[in-house]
């Protein structure tokens, strides 16, 4: 992989269009602003022929599909066998509920390392590394005794799952431009989303057929075909000249090997190092960001300055996290996706016990039941991606051309009404021991409305994060893992103390509010996000 050189910023005064092949211009108040994810670079995925695209595109698209349907497979694929676990290794309550939370925990913010190690040694290295990982973790897994062997491990397996949604959702921003991207991001989250349903009707019938170990035998052999899927067919998306993290490594490594030749012929822009600077603190106010210039032939990205080359050592994980959250409307969408999938697991938890207890229902009866959240879920990503899409497209037209990231969000409005109602009824049916029938529907809506809005609010931290992508979707990560493991402890108390039709009442409330929040940000996100960007350049250039 060529790093680029570093060189003096290349005066530009007003670049004319986002890429070769965007569809959009960005506003005019926000022209002046870095375009990083334009930077033109070698073997552009996003310039590559149409046949070359279409077949490269969908082979991606069917490989992470398929990664990414293992991850919350696996997560669920316990609950079923709970116990038959307990009374094979003597294990309490207690001992089987932190080998879901620590699952949930660590496997919603791991990706934070995960996304921090691609930025310099491309997306194909972290797949390989984190499905090796995981196939560990199942072998270990599938042959344990005690019940602290099966905590660690699964934490090992939580560990190598909790890449393939993080980096996924980057490997799709490396090939996809913003006009298209809320479609194909609606189709990619689509797989996992099947996994909460699927995992408990596989695992109960593997369990049944044979035992549990089986389950983690089926992991096993998943996570082998995984790995080497990646390791034949997987083609690397990474282009370092578009990452931030990058560049800011770079930076530093260049700082501790003296002052930095310049190239007049390099397509990354950098600042000229002055002699008698200090190194880390000084040499970041000194760097200006890539811009694009108005007329570039072709990117021919050169070796990096004194043939610097970078390594996993030079990568610190926490300033892109901290970078992410210095920003309000970051902080405000990344807390509404994490109440978003914080009440999904509270839903589908409470739902097992309740179909059990109150329904009588056998494991394989809840998965069956519960497969209507997952076909909910499926639906209202796919449909809700595409549909963010096209409202995108509909506001830049009627802008006359022009684009901002909180347009995506525009999209979200449809489902806002129907959020609380859905979840209000789920909770009264489900309390008053209604028809299975109607919990059944009202599973199915809840499913759709809720991933329609996340749909949209996923697709717009990429976009409202250019150069940072992994990082912003490992960061949202953390933040549903955070809230998913807070709402499993207290799922149960508080469904024993107050009934479903209350629980679920209090959730439509929670969410009511988190839609207020994205409403929020639809107004206020543009503005922010300039006054964010114009301290940073303020910041950088002193």
């Amino acid at each position: 992989m060529a790093t680029p050189t570093i060189a003096k910023v290349i005066p530009v005064s007003e670049p004319k269009s986002l890429s070769h092949n965007s569809h959009v211009e960005p506003s005019p108040d926000t022209k002046e602003i870095i375009d990083i994810e334009h930077v033109p670079v070698n073997d552009d995925p996003r310039q590559w022929s149409y046949a070359r695209k279409v077949r490269s595109r969908h082979h991606l698209m069917l490989l992470i599909d398929q990664v990414d349907a293992v991850s919350p497979v696996d997560r669920n694929f316990v609950y079923s066998s709970n116990i038959l676990i307990r009374t094979d290794l003597h294990a309490t309550n207690n001992q089987i509920s932190w080998t879901l939370a620590a699952f949930i925990l660590v496997q919603g913010n791991f990706p934070l390392i995960w996304s921090a190690i691609a930025e310099i040694t491309g997306r194909k290295v972290i797949y390989l590394l984190s499905s090796g990982l995981f196939v560990v973790g199942s072998a270990v897994l599938a042959l344990s005794k005690t019940i602290e062997v099966m905590i660690a491990m699964r934490t090992l397996q939580a560990a190598g799952s909790s890449a393939f949604l993080a980096i996924s959702a980057a490997t799709l921003a490396d090939i996809y431009d913003t006009h298209e991207r809320g479609t194909m991001m609606g189709v990619f989250y689509a797989a996992p989303l099947l996994g909460p349903a699927l995992g408990p009707v596989i695992g109960g019938l593997l369990s049944q057929a044979f035992n549990w170990r089986a389950i983690f035998y089926f992991l096993l052999i998943c996570g082998v075909i995984i790995f080497l899927f990646f390791l034949i067919l997987f083609k690397d998306t990474y282009r370092c000249e578009r990452s931030l993290t990058y560049y800011f490594a770079l930076q530093r490594r260049s700082a501790s090997r003296g002052p930095v030749r310049h190239s007049s012929q390099s397509t990354i822009a950098g600042s000229e190092f002055s002699k008698n600077q200090t190194r880390d603190k000084d040499l970041e106010k000194q760097f200006q960001l890539p811009v694009v210039p108005e007329k570039i032939p072709s990117a021919t990205p050169t070796p990096g300055p004194d043939n610097i080359r970078l390594s996993i050592k030079d990568i610190n994980p926490f300033p892109p996290y901290f970078q992410i959250l210095s920003r309000k409307n970051n902080v405000l969408v990344l807390t509404v996706n994490g109440l978003v999938f914080g009440f999904n697991y509270c839903l589908s938890y409470t739902c097992e016990r309740t179909l059990a207890n109150a329904y009588g229902y056998d494991t394989l009866s809840v998965g069956l039941v519960l497969l209507c959240l997952g076909i909910g879920s499926v639906a209202g990503s796919i449909i809700g991606g595409r549909w963010s899409d096209r409202v995108v497209g509909k506001m830049v037209k009627a802008n006359g051309g022009q684009w901002h990231a909180e347009m995506r969000l525009e999209s979200s409005k449809l489902t806002m009404l129907w959020i609380p109602l859905s979840l209000i009824g789920y909770g009264w049916a489900c309390d008053k021991h209604l028809n299975v029938a109607v919990i059944c529907v009202m599973l199915i809506l809840v499913g759709f409305t809720t991933i329609w809005m996340y749909a949209s609010t996923l697709a717009y931290l990429v976009d409202a994060n250019p150069g940072r992508s992994a990082a912003a979707v490992a960061t949202n990560s953390s933040f549903r893992g955070s809230l998913a493991f807070l709402s499993v402890l207290i799922a149960v108390p508080l469904q024993n103390a107050w009934g479903d039709g209350i629980l679920f009442t209090g959730w439509a409330c929670v969410l009511a509010a988190a839609e207020l929040l994205v409403i929020i940000v639809v107004h206020k996100g543009e503005s922010w996000r300039k006054g964010n960007e114009e301290n940073e350049r303020k910041m950088l250039s002193k």
